[in-house]
């Protein structure tokens, strides 16, 4: 028979311990084996115990009692319970809210243009244009069309949505001084096309007089979407007759010209 001698530990004050069962209950006891030492332990009542299994033991003073046996390892892991209802209602708690961010995105048009028979470059470069509406007095060149195209800038918070956009506008002097209303539309190019700009929707643009400033113009949040969106890529004042004949400053008469700003949020 093995000495155990040299390898019995005092278990004095340690309290809750492991042992493994011996023998099965006999009188209220059993025999368990707890750090290499033989002990006798008092079982509790209602407590079953079968040899060679681990007992959770309490040890009061010099007395052991076997208190239950050590359940293995759970083969799956539990169900996490159903969210608490912290506030008493009765009903379960609400799911986080979704995290919401905002922002504004300032677009300065990568270029200003008017088209007449093709591009106009008789003034400023062709693409820093002053932009034009309808037709001079008396002219035999054909109808004007100014446009802002903003390139890729807008897509750059492609999945956002706007939620107001404003344009910035100057009138500088050609036709009459009064008050004159320009027709603004959406154009399908974010760049200068070789020909003809594409024309899309429409709506009342800035009515201005001559040297007179709109540095808040609001557009339809739809038409900053669809350039958010990539479907529409820029602005333009065109009207089918001659009149209201209107000169919206570009890009090399104002920096600011047609500076388009919109506001967006996510979540």
């Amino acid at each position: 028979m093995a000495d155990w001698a040299d390898t019995k530990v005092s278990l004095s004050g340690q309290g809750t311990v492991v042992g493994r069962a011996r023998t099965v209950p006999s009188g209220g006891a059993l025999l368990a084996r707890v750090g290499g030492i033989d002990v006798t332990a008092r079982v509790m009542t209602g407590v079953t115990i079968a040899v060679d299994q681990m007992v959770l033991m309490v040890r009061r003073g010099s007395v052991y009692w076997a208190i239950g046996v050590v359940p293995a390892a759970p083969v799956v892991a539990p169900t996490p319970p159903d969210p608490v209802d912290d506030d008493g209602s009765g009903d379960a708690a609400p799911a986080p809210r979704p995290t919401v961010t905002t922002g504004t995105l300032t677009c300065v048009p990568t270029a200003t243009a008017t088209y007449r028979n093709g591009w106009r470059s008789d003034g400023d470069p062709v693409n820093s244009f002053d932009t034009y509406q309808g037709r001079y007095s008396g002219s035999s060149f054909g109808r004007m069309t100014g446009c802002a195209f903003y390139g890729t800038k807008p897509r750059s918070i492609a999945g956002a949505t706007v939620t107001r956009a404003t344009v910035k506008f100057r009138r500088l002097s050609s036709g009459d001084f009064a008050a004159r209303t320009a027709t603004l539309r959406l154009v399908t190019q974010s760049s200068r096309p070789a020909g003809a700009p594409t024309l899309n929707e429409s709506t009342t643009g800035p009515s201005l007089s001559v040297d007179a400033t709109n540095n808040g113009f609001v557009i339809p949040n739809s038409w900053a979407q669809a350039m958010v969106d990539g479907t529409r890529g820029g602005l333009a004042i065109h009207v089918d007759s001659d009149t209201p004949y209107i000169r919206l400053a570009g890009r090399g008469s104002w920096s600011a010209a047609w500076t388009l700003t919109i506001s967006w949020r996510r979540g």
